[in-house]
């Protein structure tokens, strides 16, 4: 069953990080029960994770925990293009999408 779930969520575009596997338990007739969620938006600890990491790279952004979302705002696209490549280097085992909001 899992197999089908991850194949379907490949076909749709979405990475696997976005599951969280919960525990297997045992279920009637011999056969097992597993949770496994759907992650929406970041969860708060790894936004913090992520802001203390933006931080150590000392570049000239700022970064802002808005909810379930990180919120990166500085003067230069070209430091927002180096710290979104940095993020991208460096698994966080969550699926993250990066939105530029000012596209001019």
């Amino acid at each position: 069953m899992n197999d089908i779930l991850q194949q379907t969520l490949e076909r749709g575009g979405l990475p696997l990080k976005v599951l969280s596997y919960w525990n297997v338990d045992p279920a009637a007739g011999g056969t097992v029960r597993q949770h496994v969620q759907i992650q929406q938006g970041i969860p708060q600890e790894k936004a913090k994770e992520i802001v203390r990491f933006i931080k150590d790279a000392k570049a000239k952004v700022q970064a802002a925990i808005q909810g379930d979302v990180v919120r990166i705002s500085g003067k230069d696209r070209d430091t927002l293009q180096q710290v979104i490549a940095k993020l991208k280097a460096k698994d966080f085992d969550i699926h993250m999408q990066f939105t530029n909001y000012r596209s001019n």
